[in-house]
């Protein structure tokens, strides 16, 4: 009988990730990963990882599997909170999502469940795994959406590794979340009617502002408006060289001076706010509201612009460095100067849009059909081919 390790978290979709290889015939052990508790940053009055995890304990009493909890938190803090301040500091936007999944749910987690004589490690992510046997006898692990396509979460795991998804089993994948709901109800689970956890992954009910200035000190700054008519947004297409040229140029981010607006309020700190961000502004007064186009961290100025549709908002393409890319499928990569048609996401949710991917010797740059809005230096980017994500990176 082959065993598997389930994350239980206390909520409704991994509760039926455990019921469903029970049925299945597996060796099923529940273990609730502790992410959290660093008393010089409280997160709130609540103590939710303490609630989760006893549902998480009577979800294991009521399938009759072993469970116990780990406490993650030393490696939580060092791999996903300290790199999240750095990243704010310089003024970029880590997604704690994707690093959670890289380096704790399957890196850390996966670890302690193979010393525990597991065979896989089981989530109750919304993907699909599937698998290509070559010629030579080896075999390629495929990472597909969830058949549930308003809760696909393909993208959070987009830097697996193939060794990772060899280990890995989504028990949920080909299921929408309606029927998940139902299968807990009939099945008398705990986690049946659970909202769906918000906030940050394992820190619970914690809003990002007020963590953040947990760590990161108020510093006043001014708040600028630039109209859409300043020159940066206003260039005329050049001729390109090449392109290469023509793919910097795309990739370029406009840079912007107070003398280029107007000073039209006040911040407490360019790291806490991020591009495309309208909320926590405070700036009354104009016909649009204000969305955050730029900051600049170094000279503590937020750059905003009005309205959606501003042009500073928009960029066409994206680069990723060398260091920050990744292949789900290393069988897929590109050599220096080819190409590949894709369809691309730049934030969970986001519908897949067109898009080529160019490499460089420096990296990879991706080129979508159509202007994309707040591309986030720190944001992951992942690719697909039809339902399969086949890679992603760090946006530089």
């Amino acid at each position: 009988m082959k065993k598997v390790v389930v994350g239980l978290s206390g909520g409704v979709d991994s509760s039926v990730a455990a019921y469903l290889l029970k049925e299945q015939g597996y060796e099923v052990i529940g273990l609730f990963m502790k992410n959290w508790h660093d008393d010089s940053v409280t997160i709130s009055e609540e103590c939710p990882w303490l609630e989760d995890s006893n549902d998480a304990l009577i979800v294991a009493e009521k399938l009759g599997i072993p469970f116990q909890t780990v406490d993650l938190s030393v490696e939580y803090k060092e791999r996903i909170v300290d790199y999240m301040f750095s990243e704010y500091e310089k003024g970029r936007t880590p997604n704690p999502d994707v690093l959670c999944n890289r380096e704790i749910k399957f890196d850390v987690f996966l670890k302690i469940a193979m010393q525990l004589g597991a065979d896989f490690v089981a989530t109750g992510h919304y993907c699909r795994k599937g698998s290509i046997h070559h010629p030579d006898g080896s075999e390629m692990f495929r990472l597909l959406g969830g058949a549930d396509k308003n809760k696909d979460q393909s993208y959070f795991l987009c830097q697996l590794s193939q060794e990772q998804l060899s280990k890995t089993l989504f028990p949920i994948g080909e299921l929408e979340k309606p029927e998940v709901r139902r299968i807990a109800a009939e099945n008398g689970l705990v986690t049946a009617d659970k909202k769906d956890s918000q906030g940050l992954c394992f820190i619970g009910k914690v809003r990002l502002p007020e963590f953040l200035q947990q760590k990161l000190q108020p510093k006043k700054g001014v708040i600028v408006e630039i109209p859409a008519d300043v020159p940066q947004l206003q260039k005329e297409l050049p001729t390109f060289a090449d392109k290469k040229t023509e793919l910097a140029y795309h990739a370029e981010k406009p840079v912007y001076d107070l003398k280029d607006g107007k000073v039209v309020g006040e911040h407490q700190g360019a790291h806490y706010f991020t591009k495309g961000q309208r909320k926590g502004l405070d700036v009354g007064g104009t016909k649009e509201p204000l969305f955050v186009i730029e900051t600049n961290v170094a000279d503590n100025i937020i750059y905003t612009g009005q309205g959606k549709s501003h042009p500073g908002l928009y960029r066409r393409a994206l680069f990723v460095t060398n260091e920050e890319l990744h292949w789900v499928r290393p069988d897929l990569s590109l050599k220096v100067d080819e190409t590949m048609p894709v369809k691309a996401r730049i934030r969970y949710r986001q519908t897949l849009e067109p898009a080529t991917l160019h490499k460089v010797d420096s990296g990879l740059y991706v080129d979508f059909e159509q202007m994309q809005s707040a591309i986030m230096e720190g944001q992951f980017v992942a690719w697909y081919i039809d339902d399969e994500l086949i890679g992603s990176g760090v946006i530089s």
